[in-house]
């Protein structure tokens, strides 16, 4: 999909923006970007109040189709762009249906969509070729520049950008990222490789262990005690060493380099004395496993390093281009636990879960406007699908997975599976399969014209689920076709010659049943009936599948939200900056006594210290939360537990604790002393306030916009089509039928019936 703009005078939906301590001196735009694998999503608030949306590619390039060509230097598109001359002006053209030749753009008028190039194409397009726009610059800026009107060649307007981003996640997952060595302490170069030893399939014969991030491995003669003390001093001629072997891997094409000695946690002297002679050396990016991750246990900490060294050059290389378009001080990053951040203090090891994060606390935010409490996020975009609960308040998780990588960072618990509308649907011996293979923004679906294979949204086409006169690219459903096609021939006489709408709904139940799996994961799996929670369907496919999803979780309500399209970009709206402070204590609870309530309170104040040095006033930082990481003693897991010393109403640490392992596990073992393992502090700016919106009027039946085929039940049938934007609250409507919006189609399957709220978002039950 292309970039498509539009704005709205409504002003910001999203919260007060006065509360936003990155707003820049009047007049200013405010913006927030997410960029995902395949798309990045866009929603900007300008300085007059009005609203404007963009969704690009997040290969930050630009799809159109040639009109006319006018002659070897001129063409005519066709599209929705910036009516900004010389727009285009150093954007390079690349034609898809040819060789793809990429030519530099020297002018462009937006009277008549004219593209000037700098010089002639080897081979002449046609009329109606497929082609696209690839800006030099990252697609955030890309997106910055579509709504704001701005050329490469002119600076953007003073702007606050809010980022959230995958970029580290599809380095992590791709293994694209830096070359990087491991320092750890003398008898411990095997530490990474042996791990916890746990079998990722217990009943696998043939188990193959994932190649480690680092490429190499230095051990430091040094050692402390678990009490931090010094048992082997790292001296002169250790640190010399540590040099020479820093200059060799340097030599050899090493980048970043992480650091993991033994009990650091108690004592990180060692371990700044070796950062130090790294970036002596001349290592650009050094993570400390102290300064990370300050808690005992050295795997995780060792892995931590490892993760931010492999990934800081992309993350960093990444925000710097960003950052150099802006005005100095501008740019606040996603965090994996839905706080934002400044650029200069963003971590590598902080990123992973940050585009994701983006949407829960966009689904939060939606589901208190339309008076919601219990929600789960349904964030189903290109390459993958998200999704997380939230009861009144966010789950976070202190250690936690992404891919292979084991982070002990705070992180919103968010399940991701590899399931989107560019998954790729094909055929195995046999077997009908949906992804873990996704076609990201190039080459796209098949629907895309750009050579990629069938995927769930060709799926989608196929059935009549999607208008192709909607998407903001030129679409052939030709190609689709022909991509169906080509697996039913992989399935040869396997296929049993069923029709093609069979096949093309098995892959639907396909995805639909894992999706559903990994919402019983976050919910089922830790106690909580789905049952008891709205879904809130969001990204450019979550509405697509909703209903289909809620069913299989016997659920009876789907929202979808205003802006559902570009939900994780509102969701940087509703953000705070925010900040952790921890100690670890390693104590029975009954022990503990009265200095935790000066611990929880001296951790506040660093938590609140830190949020404010990103410029938010100390009038508008509080304390939000505290939490107990607290275990039964002998074991090694922990139940983290809610802690206020200002309130008298809630329960002692430790019958919170036996509550909260009791609904968790169903069972309390015999009587066994509680241990105190951390605390841990959050402190952030005053969060916008989100009141729930108005009660509709009566209800009223929607009139159609018209009407289309499409497959639902196995079976064509002629279907109501609903324009969104035309859809007022109290409108009500009944499946099968399609609501379509500029960035999203909303699939109201038959036995669901719908009506817009007071929020002015789709309220879909089940009849």
């Amino acid at each position: 999909m292309s970039a498509t703009g539009g704005e709205d005078p409504r002003g910001d939906p999203h919260g007060d923006p006065s509360s936003d301590p990155s707003t820049l001196a009047p007049p200013s735009w405010r913006l927030f970007v997410d960029t995902g694998g395949t798309f990045t999503d866009c929603l900007a608030l300008a300085p007059d109040g009005r609203l404007h949306r963009a969704k690009v590619l997040s290969s930050s390039a630009v799809r159109a189709r040639v009109a006319e060509v006018l002659s070897p230097l001129r063409l005519r598109l066709a599209g929705a762009f910036p009516a900004v001359a010389g727009f285009f002006r150093g954007y390079a053209l690349r034609v898809l249906d040819g060789a793809g030749e990429a030519v530099a753009v020297a002018g462009y008028d937006p009277a008549g969509a004219v593209l000037e190039l700098a010089r002639p194409l080897a081979e002449p397009p046609r009329s109606g070729a497929r082609c696209e726009l690839i800006s030099p610059e990252e697609a955030p800026l890309l997106a910055a520049r579509w709504v704001t009107g701005t050329p490469l060649d002119r600076p953007l307007p003073p702007l606050a950008l809010r980022l959230a981003t995958t970029r580290g996640t599809n380095a992590l997952l791709e293994r694209t990222g830096a070359a990087t060595a491991l320092f750890v302490t003398r008898g411990f170069a095997d530490l990474l490789a042996i791990s916890t030893q746990q079998r990722p399939d217990l009943f696998a014969l043939d188990v193959r262990r994932p190649a480690p991030l680092h490429g190499a491995v230095v051990e430091v003669t040094e050692r402390l005690a678990a009490d931090g003390s010094v048992l082997v001093p790292l001296g002169e001629e250790a640190l010399a060493a540590v040099a020479g072997e820093a200059a060799r891997l340097l030599a050899a094409g090493f980048m970043a380099a992480a650091v993991a000695l033994l009990h650091s946690f108690r004592n990180p002297a060692h371990e700044r004395a070796v950062g130090e002679a790294l970036a002596g050396a001349g290592f650009r990016h050094v993570a400390l496993s102290a300064e990370l991750a300050p808690l005992i246990q050295i795997l995780p900490r060792a892995e931590t390093a490892v993760v931010d060294a492999y990934l800081a050059p992309a993350i960093e290389g990444y925000l710097s281009r960003v950052a150099a378009a802006l005005p100095a001080g501008s740019l606040h990053v996603m965090t994996s636990a839905g706080g934002l951040v400044r650029a200069a203090s963003f971590r590598a090891k902080d990123s992973l879960l940050s585009g994701p994060a983006g949407g829960v606390v966009g689904a939060a935010a939606a589901g208190r406007r339309s008076g919601l409490a219990r929600v789960i996020a349904f964030d189903m975009g290109g390459t993958s699908t998200d999704v997380a609960r939230y009861d009144g308040d966010f789950e976070v998780l202190f250690e936690h997975r992404v891919g292979d990588a084991h982070l002990v960072a705070p992180a919103l618990a968010v399940e991701s599976v590899a399931a989107g509308g560019g998954s790729v649907c094909r055929a195995e011996d046999g077997q009908l399969k949906v992804g873990p293979q996704s076609t990201g923004a190039s080459p796209g679906p098949a629907c895309y014209g750009a050579g990629g294979p069938l995927t769930l949204t060709d799926v989608n086409l196929l059935l009549g689920r999607l208008a192709p006169e909607r998407f903001g690219i030129p679409i052939e459903t030709a190609a689709a076709e022909a991509a169906a096609a080509a697996v039913e021939r992989d399935l040869g006489e396997r296929g049993r010659g069923d029709a093609r709408e069979a096949l093309l709904q098995g892959f639907l139940d396909i995805a639909d049943e894992r999706m559903a799996e990994a919402i019983r994961r976050i919910s089922l799996g830790r106690g909580y009936d789905p049952a008891d929670y709205a879904l809130i369907a969001f990204g450019g496919a979550g509405a697509q599948h909703a209903c289909a999803v809620a069913a299989l979780l016997g659920m009876d309500r789907v929202l979808v939200p205003e802006d559902a399209g570009l939900l994780s970009a509102a969701g940087l709206a509703a953000a705070v900056v925010e900040r952790y402070a921890q100690r670890q204590v390693l104590r029975p609870l009954a022990e503990v006594g009265e200095p935790l309530h000066g611990w929880v309170e001296e951790l506040g104040r660093d938590a609140a210290a830190a949020v404010a040095s990103e410029g938010v006033p100390e009038d508008e930082v509080a304390v939000r939360r505290r939490l107990l990481d607290l275990r039964f003693a002998g074991q090694e897991g922990t139940v983290a537990v809610p802690y206020d010393p200002h309130d008298g109403t809630g329960l002692p640490p430790a019958e919170a604790f036996a509550a909260a392992y009791r609904n968790l596990y169903g069972y309390l073992p015999a009587a066994r002393p509680v241990e105190l393992v951390a605390i841990r502090v959050a402190a952030s700016s005053r969060p916008p306030e989100i009141a729930a919106a108005p009660a509709p009027p009566a209800p009223f039946t929607a009139a159609p916009a018209g009407s289309r085929r499409a497959c639902f039940g196995g079976r064509w049938r002629e279907i109501a089509v609903y324009e969104r934007a035309a859809l007022a609250p109290g409108a009500a409507f009944a499946g099968p039928c399609l609501v379509l919006e500029a960035h999203s189609a909303t699939v109201v399957a038959e036995g669901w019936r719908g009506r817009v709220d007071g929020a002015r978002a789709l309220a879909l039950d089940r009849v």
